[in-house]
């Protein structure tokens, strides 16, 4: 079922969507007000919601219509960056924290899942693919490190014949599997988060975009035909809340992310993942892929540096997907779309108290699904002056962008198109 916010995505057309709820007309008050509809914001609202605070949400669009509803789904252990990176950034006991930090946000997930009764297609396993020969070693160590140094035993190495026998590619050499990680339909996740925020009481306004913050005795929120005026304000909107603070604007920008899905494949799934895990590769420019329930191939590949998204989603992932999977060549595109997400300088979230009465949390850079729940329980732990968790991710290593607002799309753009060409030698 499709409408006119959502993209005709596989997964718009896997779910009932609800009825639109009203826009915000007129003032409102409240004790918190959360911008962002997506998995930040739809959490931070039911946690506070059900702590008794008045609770009032403003999305833009429809609940869960932007890259919460719209992403690979793909649950990745640690964050973002890894484990040696974090060590060389933050020291090991930090990037030991922020392990644990990380396994606590997945753990939060499956528990969320199954306290709230959200049926979302969980499935369990993660392959990361080497694609250049010269890369295996590292997985295979890395591994051993997760293994050792992390007490993490859900780590694999795979050498290029056992990942062969799992992903039915000669594009990689070797890799490594997760066991605990895997995959799940982002948009019945944002959905049923949204259901249960509503059940807690809190109040919900669509197509109601913030444009702009005010603070004062009191912070408020405007909006084009109304406002609302609260203790706090959570800014969650990620990549789409782009121009409301430029505060959040030097750290954090938006880029443009793409999903094919083909004709169910029938008995060829099996010869694509033998295992039904979610793959991802070592490309900068990462392509990300995974079975859907009804035996799909859903894509992820290539990225645009602009806040348009492209007219031909399809068209434009297909020569991705061929190039790992040229046996696919005579398989139907039914479905492509894309989204907008925010990532940041290093890839890490960006967390921060931008005033005494202003959070945000945003930059997930591709690892919301596990993330952007467990931080929207952070941002309403921080309200109720709980600073542990906060803290520690407002010490993470984000730099703003060179040149700021305004120069932050050619720089980035130029850079990553550096990595992307690198990605093909």
């Amino acid at each position: 079922m499709f409408d006119k916010d959502h993209p005709k995505s596989w997964y718009a057309a896997t779910v009932d969507l609800p009825a639109p709820l009203p826009e915000l007309v007129g003032p409102v008050r409240c004790d918190v007000c959360v911008v962002g509809g997506g998995y930040t914001g739809l959490s931070a609202a039911l946690y506070l919601a059900e702590a008794g605070l008045d609770v009032v949400l403003l999305e833009a669009s429809r609940l869960g219509s932007g890259a919460s509803g719209r992403n690979g789904g793909q649950i990745h252990s640690g964050q973002r960056r890894d484990q040696d990176w974090l060590e060389a950034q933050t020291g090991l006991d930090n990037a030991k924290a922020l392990w644990r930090l990380a396994e606590d946000a997945k753990g939060h997930l499956y528990a969320l899942i199954a306290r709230l009764g959200i049926v979302c297609d969980v499935r369990p396993g993660l392959i990361v693919a080497d694609h250049k020969p010269g890369y295996v070693a590292h997985s295979h160590a890395y591994a051993k490190k997760l293994n050792e140094v992390y007490d993490y035993p859900d780590a694999a190495p795979l050498s290029r014949e056992e990942l062969r026998a799992l992903v039915g590619s000669d594009a990689y050499h070797g890799g490594m599997i997760d066991h605990g990680g895997g995959h799940l339909h982002p948009l019945k996740l944002a959905l049923g988060l949204a259901r249960a925020a509503q059940d807690a009481g809190a109040r919900m306004f669509e197509r109601s975009r913030a444009l702009t913050v005010t603070e004062g005795a009191k912070v408020s929120v405007t909006t084009a035909k109304g406002v609302v005026e609260a203790d706090w304000v959570l800014e969650c909107g990620d990549g789409l809340q782009d121009g409301l603070d430029r505060r959040v604007d030097r750290y954090v920008m938006p880029i443009a992310n793409y999903i094919a899905a083909t004709e169910p494949l029938g008995g060829r799934a099996r010869d694509v993942i033998a295992n039904g895990a979610a793959v991802a590769d070592s490309r900068f420019v990462v392509n990300y892929y995974r079975l859907s329930p009804d035996g799909r191939l859903l894509f992820g590949g290539g990225e645009s540096y602009t806040r348009r998204l492209r007219s031909d989603p399809g068209a434009f992932v297909r020569p991705y997907m061929l190039k790992i999977f040229p046996q696919l060549a005579d398989v139907r595109i039914d479905y492509g779309w894309g989204g907008l997400l925010g990532i940041t300088m290093t890839r890490m979230p960006f967390v921060r108290k931008l005033s005494p009465r202003v959070l945000t949390a945003a930059g997930y850079s591709g690892q919301g699904v596990m993330l952007a729940p467990y931080f929207g329980m952070i941002l309403a732990e921080a309200v109720a002056g709980q600073l542990g968790r906060f803290d520690l991710l407002a010490g993470l290593p984000v730099p703003a962008f060179p040149g700021g607002p305004v120069m932050r799309w050619p720089l980035l753009a130029a850079g990553l198109t550096y990595y992307a060409l690198r990605d093909r030698f």
